[in-house]
Formats: C-alpha cells, sequence, structure tokens
C-alpha cells in the first residue's frame, strides 16, 4: 500500500496563493507579522483542507524567541572573505545588537539565491539586516510583504523597506570633481560591482554628475565594470586599456577594485600617478598604506553598521523607524591624484 505523503508549508502556500514565510507566519502567529485577515482566513482554510499543521521547531522559529539578528551579504562567499569594510561594519552591528540583547549571524545569500525562507527557518533569526540589496531581489520584497522585520544597508528604490546607506552619488560626485579640479579631463570609471547593486549605479550616476557639471561629454567608452575584488579590478582595467580608451585618471568606485586597477596599470606599463591618477571609495584601513597611498572616499564602516543594528532592534520591537537614514561620506586627499603630468593611459586619442 502506498504511503500518503504528509502536507508541507509548500503545499498550503500554493493552495492558498501566498508565500510559504506568510504560511509560516499565520499559521505560528508570528507577533512582527502584519497579514491582513483575509489572506489570515485564506492560509487558515488551506491547512485545515490539507489537514497540515506546524513541527514544534518550525513553532518555536516562528514566534521570533531567537535574539538573533541576521545579516545576509548578496555576495558570494569568496567576495565577502575579501571585503575589507565588513570587519568594521560587523563590529557596529555586533555592539548595537549586545546592547539590544541580541547576537549575530552572518550569511552569504550570493545573487541568483533567494532562499530567505530556508536561511530563516534553518538559523532561528528575528530580523534580517540585507546589505548589498539588488534592484532584481524580488524575494526580498516578498519577505518584506509578509511582514518580517527588515533593514536594508543600502538602498532599495521604490521597495517600502527602512534602509541605512551613505550619499554613495555625492561621495562618488566629489571623488570625480577633485579629479578635475586638478586638471583631468579624460576620467574612466570602473565601477565596484555589476549595475543590479544599487551601490554601484549610484556611484556610477555620481561620476556622470561630476563630468555633467564641468561640461564634460559622457564616453561609455571609458567606463568598466568590476565584481568587487581586486581581480576583477585588474580585469576591468585591462579591458580599458586594450579597447584603446585614453584617460589620464580613474575613479575606482571602490579601494579593493583600486588595488586591481592599480596593478593592472603597471602590468602594462603605466606609471602611477605619474601618468594615472586613481581616486578610490571606502577609505578601508589599508587606503593609506597603498603604493601611492590612496586618494578616496572615506566611508564611516562603524556608524553604519551600529545604525542598521539599532534600526532593526527598533523594528523587532515595533518601534518607529525612519524610512532612509543616510551618513555622509568625506574625500581623503592622500598621494594617488596629482594634476596631469603630460602622459596618458591607452592608447591614441580619437581624432
Amino acid at each position: 500500500m502506498a504511503i500518503q505523503k504528509r502536507p508541507t508549508s509548500t503545499d498550503v502556500a500554493r493552495l492558498a496563493g501566498v508565500s510559504r514565510t506568510t504560511v509560516s507566519f499565520v499559521l505560528n502567529d508570528h507577533p512582527a507579522a502584519q497579514i491582513s485577515a483575509a489572506t489570515r482566513a485564506r492560509v487558515l482554510a488551506a491547512a485545515e483542507a490539507l489537514g497540515y499543521a506546524p513541527n514544534a521547531s518550525a513553532r518555536t522559529l516562528a514566534v521570533g524567541a531567537s535574539l538573533v539578528l541576521g545579516l545576509v551579504l548578496r555576495q558570494r562567499p569568496e567576495q565577502v572573505a575579501v571585503d575589507a569594510l565588513l570587519p568594521e561594519t560587523l563590529r557596529g552591528l555586533t555592539d548595537a545588537a549586545r546592547e539590544g540583547g541580541y547576537r549575530v549571524m552572518v550569511e552569504p545569500l550570493p545573487p541568483g539565491d533567494h532562499s530567505y525562507t530556508t536561511l530563516l527557518r534553518a538559523h532561528h533569526v528575528d530580523g534580517l539586516v540585507v546589505s548589498g540589496p539588488r534592484a532584481d531581489d524580488r524575494a526580498l520584497v516578498e519577505l518584506q510583504e509578509d511582514g518580517f522585520p527588515l533593514v536594508l544597508q543600502g538602498s532599495l528604490p521604490g521597495v517600502a523597506i527602512p534602509s541605512v546607506d551613505v550619499d554613495n552619488v555625492s561621495g562618488a560626485q566629489r571623488a570625480v570633481e577633485h579629479l578635475i579640479a586638478v586638471g583631468h579631463r579624460r576620467i574612466a570609471c570602473i565601477t565596484n560591482a555589476p549595475l543590479a547593486y544599487t551601490a554601484a549605479a549610484e556611484r556610477l550616476a555620481g561620476y556622470r554628475a561630476a563630468l555633467e557639471a564641468a561640461g564634460i561629454p559622457y564616453d561609455e567608452q571609458l567606463v568598466a565594470h568590476a565584481d568587487f575584488d581586486a581581480a576583477s579590478g585588474h580585469a576591468a582595467m585591462g579591458r580599458l586599456l586594450r579597447r584603446g580608451a585614453v584617460f589620464s585618471a580613474v575613479f575606482a568606485a571602490s579601494d579593493v577594485v583600486a588595488l586591481g586597477v592599480i596593478g593592472a596599470a603597471r602590468a602594462h606599463r603605466v606609471r602611477v600617478p605619474e601618468q594615472l591618477a586613481i581616486v578610490g571609495f571606502d577609505d578601508i584601513p589599508l587606503a593609506a598604506h597603498f603604493d601611492p597611498p590612496l586618494t578616496t572616499v572615506h566611508l564611516p564602516a562603524y556608524e553604519l553598521g551600529s545604525s542598521v543594528g539599532r534600526a532593526l532592534i527598533d523594528r523587532i520591537a515595533g518601534r518607529p523607524v525612519p524610512p532612509r537614514s543616510v551618513l555622509e561620506t568625506q574625500l581623503v586627499v592622500r598621494g594617488s591624484a596629482p594634476g596631469p603630468h603630460g602622459g596618458e593611459a591607452g592608447g591614441n586619442p580619437p581624432a
């Protein structure tokens, strides 16, 4: 005789036309969930029709009593491993968590992996900080619609999730304005990440705004995209040089990427900073010890972590949280970005 399959929360979600997270919140009466009476009734009716009931461990998770905050990093594990700002950001987050009686769990969740629900069930967290949100992350929006406590470390325009961020646009604009002020006109941009990441798109927008304000035409041939680490910065710089683009300066939208840019320039016998000025973004602890010391945009990493931690604890407690908090950046001028000395990187300038 065939053994009848036990109904699952996925079955209930499919019958009710909702997400698995909504099913969990309704059946376990999650105190932080904000779910309409009609949706609640639909889930309960589906569960009754299927004969489904959550097990004890799922119920313990759903009532939100773990006293753990989750930090989800929307990067691959190998990218997280070289994130030079993460230790200081995490220090700020964990300090805020301890003050509120919480611990922190860190989890890389690469692009294409939308298993937030699995993450919540596996690690018993009461709320999530999502760092590096992407414009194509539909699962994050669904989780927010289910009423789970979320705060973004970054921004996601058009989505009603509280966020704590730096002003990426103005920081990048200030960096490029510095290059323009010391005499550069042909300025390349190497992004810190693919443009699906909102921070990368914003830093590119700041680059474009600085050019526009100075009356310098935007040239797409001077833009290349990196992917968080130094190796991708090295590769992006190589692509610029091979395509024959001519430039005397580079805005590298992260310091780690800038390190790869410097390495690629030297591999192509371009002297930094004599022939090529470079400005970064982030002001990682090693930036002052680059060769040459890196001019960069200082990002207040500790304050970013502590601010997002306090915001998430407030959300879990049901206290009001500002929809968007923006921390200021500051340009730090060092030795990597002098004015042009008559040399340029790249091939022959266009006629």
